[in-house]
């Protein structure tokens, strides 16, 4: 009903009562209008609709000023709307109750020329996922939440209490609600001591819904779980352990998901891509599918992996070792001198990989010439594939293909997990051409499924609002560049001539990020609206499906389709729903994971900094906010400016992107220069604090 309620309200605009949508709907009896109005509060509830006080209701998105979404609250009490596109600032004043995670609903509002929300609604408690260290407080324990934005508060259980002690991270249950935002919670988990190696990263995880243990159930099937292939396994299956096919993944990488085979057949090329046939062990109706469909994702923290599937099956029998047969499915594609994939197959197969190489290593081959000991064999096979490589990523920015060119940091840690430097992550010609090869697999896998018009799962990225880009055009001309793009029509192309006029700007790095947050999210989805990202009308993931549940579903939906020609209409009918609900899963398990490696990251970046208080960096401003900016260092560490600690009075000026000092003219904006002193870093909080380095021509403090 649901749905039909949606489709009932798409065009109305204006909010109406529930007999109305009962007569738009077509419902005669006293138990339908008892289910649509259950139905109404539902998608209330879940932010679809909005209901006034005199009980009407219309759809969010045909309300100009109101937005739905969760809330994320930073350490100064204010708070930000996560919705598409840039999130919505929400003064600490028009919180209204909410706290950090909650699903809000808001109103826009107009404050000195900017807009800004107000919580009318709180839709959802965040009350999931409590994780904090237990304390001592007047001689008893009690319980200090990790999330210092968390304003409730908390009754333990006293027996729930009887395992911990003092130093001990633990998470919590919510039993009842005692009061207005009091709570009665229970000891769910003793994660471990605050001290110890790596409780604070499972820590992170947990308090994003990221499960870390595995159910009995799970444990017990993996006692039926072979460690080796068996000559029975192999039966209807292509013999590939005759062919030159290898790994190439990163230097501490366990779980081996994606192998690559080259050859050139007169002008054309023939490349195999041979992904591990995961789906074969992890089938539906066990445990081992239903942990991996609860999980979404293997979640990478710092040097921590959370994986989606037991270590016995990603790192052992699934993972494509060097050396060992493994089964796989393989997509082998023919493309021409231009790039366009001329003919192809996808079959059932097996392998046996003749290298386990190293990013590090492919590097010096293709970048510098060297071949490193052990490659020999492999060069020329190199070599060809990165030939093949620039001609797919030219056919692919011929078409609009974006690359917003974003640096990512690494946390280097020592062996008692502590973060001992930052560094940036290389992207070179290895890790450039496996992207390469991987994005040519997954579109030959979604072109030929959805020729076969059967029920289906996708990776999509919608066409960016036009007001954000229009929004992100008039900060690039505050910033004094003028924009030659005719942006009328947004396609990848307009965006990909965006990025190349911005492209020796010394802001470009961050003019980038701006742009891609600016864009909408990409999502799984069993609708094919495209990829616009990518500049791709059809687009999967096939290639990870250790480390991701949608490619687990892409091949199990191979298998049924195309290898055991399951074509029923229950099996489609069956699909067509089914992977509704996988999309969604697999969507939000996503967004888990990213938040919890960021938060990792934050977190892990404060720790390396506490190392390092009084020392000047220099650094470029990225963003500027009423409060304050944030500074950016080269390694990618960004620290924050309180507006507290500047001389003088400055006010901020939005459409300027700046803080301005009106008396001196002084004024401090995104793209700015600035040499900084490190004064504070909490790893507890994941912050860090920067103020401006006031030292005179000769170094000295002053």
């Amino acid at each position: 009903m649901k749905e039909n309620i949606i489709n009932v309200l798409n065009d109305v605009t204006k909010a109406i009562g529930v007999m109305e949508i009962n007569d738009l709907l077509g419902l005669t009896t006293v138990a339908e209008l008892q289910e649509l109005q259950k139905n109404l509060q539902d998608l209330v509830e879940t932010g679809l609709l909005h209901e006034t006080r005199k009980s009407e209701y219309i759809l969010i998105k045909n309300c100009k000023t109101l937005r739905t979404g969760i809330i994320t609250i930073n350490r100064t009490g204010n708070g930000f709307l996560l919705v598409e596109g840039p999130d919505i600032y929400i003064d600490k004043s028009n919180l209204n109750g909410a706290i950090n995670g909650d699903m809000v609903e808001i109103d826009l509002i107009n404050y000195q020329n900017s807009v800004e929300g107000k919580v009318i609604r709180i839709l959802k408690r965040n009350l999931n996922n409590i994780v904090g260290e237990i304390i001592k407080e007047h001689n008893h324990l009690a319980f200090k939440p990790d999330d210092a934005k968390l304003d409730i508060k908390l009754k333990l259980d006293y027996d729930s209490l009887k395992q911990c002690v003092e130093g001990h991270k633990v998470l919590l249950q919510v039993i009842k609600e005692l009061g207005k935002n009091y709570y009665l919670a229970k000891v769910a988990k003793i994660i471990g001591h605050k001290d110890d190696p790596g409780v604070d990263i499972i820590s992170i995880a947990l308090r994003h819904s990221i499960n870390i243990d595995f159910s009995e159930a799970t444990i017990k099937e993996l006692a039926f779980i072979p460690s080796e292939v068996s000559p029975e396994e192999l039966r209807n299956r292509k013999d590939l352990t005759g062919k030159q096919i290898f790994t190439i993944d990163g230097d501490d990488t366990k779980d081996i998901d994606d192998a690559i085979s080259i050859n050139k057949n007169g002008d054309n090329y023939e490349l195999g891509v041979h992904i591990a046939d995961v789906s074969y062990y992890v089938k539906v109706g066990t445990a081992l599918y239903e942990d991996a469909y609860l999980r979404g994702t293997s979640a990478y923290l710092a040097d921590t992996v959370i994986p989606m599937i037991p270590h016995q099956l990603s790192n052992g029998i699934c993972s494509l070792n060097e050396g060992v047969i493994r089964l796989t499915l393989t997509c082998d594609m023919t493309i021409n001198p231009q790039g366009k994939v001329i003919d192809y197959d996808i079959y059932p197969s097996y392998i046996k990989s003749r290298k386990k190489m190293t990013y590090k290593n492919v590097n010096q081959i293709l970048e510098a010439g060297k071949i490193p000991e052990g490659y020999e064999a492999f060069a020329s096979d190199l070599k060809l594939m990165q030939e093949l490589a620039h001609i797919l990523r030219k056919e692919r920015e011929g078409r609009g293909y974006i690359d917003f060119e974003l640096d990512e940091a690494k946390v280097v840690q020592d062996e008692t997990g502590k973060a001992i430097d930052i560094v940036k992550r290389v992207r070179g010609e290895g890790e450039k051409l496996i992207e390469d090869f991987m994005i040519a697999a997954n579109e030959t896998v979604a072109t030929h499924v959805t020729n076969m018009d059967l029920p289906f799962i996708y990776r999509v990225h919608d066409v960016p609002n036009s007001e954000k880009i229009e929004d992100f055009k008039n900060l690039v001309k505050q910033m004094g560049y003028g924009i030659q793009t005719n942006l009328n029509k947004i396609t990848p192309l307009t965006m990909q001539s965006l990025l190349a006029e911005l492209k020796n700007k010394k802001e470009f790095p961050i003019l980038s990020a701006m742009l891609l947050r600016s864009m909408k999210k990409a999502v799984y989805s069993t609708n094919n609206i495209h990829h616009f990202g990518l500049a791709s009308r059809c687009y999967t993931h096939f290639t990870s499906p250790i480390r991701r549940f949608p490619d687990l579903t892409v091949h199990r939906l191979l298998r049924t389709y195309c290898f055991n020609h399951e074509l029923d209409m229950e099996t489609i009918n069956f699909n067509a729903k089914y992977l509704i609900d996988v999309a969604e899963n697999s969507s939000t398990t996503e967004v888990n994971a990213v938040e919890a490696e960021r938060d990792v990251m934050d977190m892990k970046m404060a720790e390396y900094m506490q190392d390092h208080i009084g020392e000047t960096f220099e650094g470029i401003i990225n963003s500027v906010t009423n409060f304050g900016f944030f500074v950016e260092l080269a390694n990618l560490i960004e620290g924050l400016v309180h507006i507290s600690t500047l001389e003088g009075y400055f006010t901020y000026v939005p459409e300027m992107l700046s803080l301005v000092n009106l008396d001196s003219k002084v004024s401090y904006r995104i793209g700015d220069t600035v040499k900084i002193v490190v004064t504070a870093a909490s790893k507890e909080n994941g912050t860090i604090d920067f103020a401006l380095y006031q030292g005179d021509e000769n170094g000295n403090q002053e």
